[in-house]
């Protein structure tokens, strides 16, 4: 499946076919550039699924914490830019996130795809020359 973004007027729709796309899934692993808008782009799915808290990049956390307003529903947001050993993901105990049934949406999954789960959605974003995005779910 592929979702067009013509511009940051159009993300909240995208994020609502994405979110229509998503099915039983749970973990997606964001792929692209940096600047390529992963961050913005699971910003906007998670207000489109009820979070109202702020919504921000974990760099330094490596995750965050959010909860719809709406369902109740747990989601975290991780990203492993700045993971420098595997050890440190087996360190904070990602199977208790990856496993447990909420949704996980992780940034930079390319320094940890050896412990993604089988079923892992790829989700990769591109830029294209004019400006607007595209985003692709794909199998792992």
């Amino acid at each position: 499946m592929e979702i067009r973004i013509n511009s940051l007027d159009h993300i909240h729709e995208a994020a609502k076919q994405f979110i229509a796309a998503m099915g039983d899934n749970t973990v997606f692993a964001f792929y692209g550039k940096m600047g390529a808008g992963k961050t913005t782009f699971i910003k906007a799915v998670c207000e489109e699924l009820g979070v109202t808290d702020v919504i921000n990049s974990p760099t330094f956390a490596i995750v965050n914490e959010y909860r719809s307003d709406e369902t109740g529903e747990l989601i975290y947001h991780f990203d492993f830019y700045r993971i420098k050993k595997l050890d440190e993901v087996y360190d904070m105990g990602y199977e208790d996130y990856f496993y447990c049934g909420a949704l996980c949406f992780i940034e930079w999954p390319e320094l940890i795809e050896e412990v993604l789960p089988g079923d892992t959605v790829k989700v990769i974003i591109e830029e294209l020359e004019d400006s607007t995005r595209t985003i692709r779910l794909e199998s792992m």
